[in-house]
């Protein structure tokens, strides 16, 4: 392994300073989980790595802020989000796919900025957040910027933070209404999926006054099924409706195939589990194949 400096803040501040927008060599350190496995692998040789666990409590506090929207710092764990009692309660979403992240162990470390900083389309928390409309705090050396979850990811392994700049914090609106988050995997369900379908509804009764819908692992980032919504919101939740949205999410959105599935597998899964996700989020069972 090619030596590289470890250094261990204690502020924020400090661990901006030690961050360089020109050098990508150096990378901030929040569970590890993602950066042990490029190291690892080769394909990441650092210069520096600056941890951020020492940089102060207040950045993993897990909060409700006046307006009740879920406030979760940085460097939150996975698994402290997941066993929350308000993120239970009222982000049964959010509850439901942490579960399916990953395993124990990595929930244990993984902080919710890494896993979203991480990038890599085939995690389960950048469609999540983006289907629950969640806001994402960049603070730099220069002052904080917020952006949507939607717009956080831009391609593979890419965002639209800077190399001097840190996830600080999530916030995340009341769950509009019922929610599901469908892992398709190929083989153990704790796997990396194949196709990630998230889903919140937005109902007036039996109409469905809001839908949004995305998808992740088939895409280079968590992809708006915006067709499909509008299908939603004009016909409802019929089986005939929901092949219809299925259809229309499979003409919208161009899948990439990888290791985990050919496009045409993954068109086919789509097809199939758009309906099943909604069904999920609805709590009923349903075979619209």
């Amino acid at each position: 392994m090619t030596p590289f400096e470890f250094l261990l803040p204690y502020s924020l501040e400090e661990a901006l300073s030690l961050l360089d927008p020109e050098d990508p060599g150096i990378r901030p350190v929040g569970g590890a989980t993602a950066i042990m496995l490029m190291m690892k692998a080769g394909v990441l040789r650092p210069t520096r790595l600056v941890s951020l666990q020492k940089i102060g409590d207040q950045h993993a506090r897990i909060t409700l802020n006046a307006n009740g929207e879920l406030v979760l710092g940085g460097l939150a764990r996975l698994a402290d989000i997941e066993r929350h009692p308000e993120v239970r309660q009222k982000w049964p979403l959010l509850s439901q796919a942490l579960r399916g992240v990953a395993n124990a162990r990595v929930r244990a470390v993984a902080t919710i900025a890494g896993n979203l900083g991480h990038a890599d389309p085939h995690l389960d928390m950048p469609p999540v957040m983006a289907a629950l409309d969640a806001r994402i705090t960049i603070t730099g050396r220069n002052g904080q910027r917020t952006v949507n979850a939607e717009d956080l990811c831009v391609g593979y392994y890419e965002t639209v933070v800077g190399r001097d700049e840190l996830i600080t914090s999530v916030t995340i609106p009341p769950q509009a209404g019922p929610g599901a988050y469908l892992k398709m995997t190929t083989r153990a369900a704790h796997d990396w999926p194949a196709l990630g379908l998230a889903v919140v509804l937005k109902l007036d009764g039996e109409r469905v006054e809001r839908a949004s819908l995305f998808t992740g692992a088939a895409t280079d980032r968590p992809t708006r099924l915006g067709d499909a919504q509008d299908v939603l919101v004009q016909r409802g939740f019929d089986p005939l409706a929901l092949r219809a949205a299925a259809a229309a999410a499979v003409a919208q959105v161009p899948l990439m195939g990888d290791s985990h599935g050919s496009t045409a597998y993954k068109t086919q899964l789509l097809k199939v589990g758009l309906p099943r996700a909604i069904d999920f989020a609805l709590g009923r069972n349903g075979s619209h194949a």
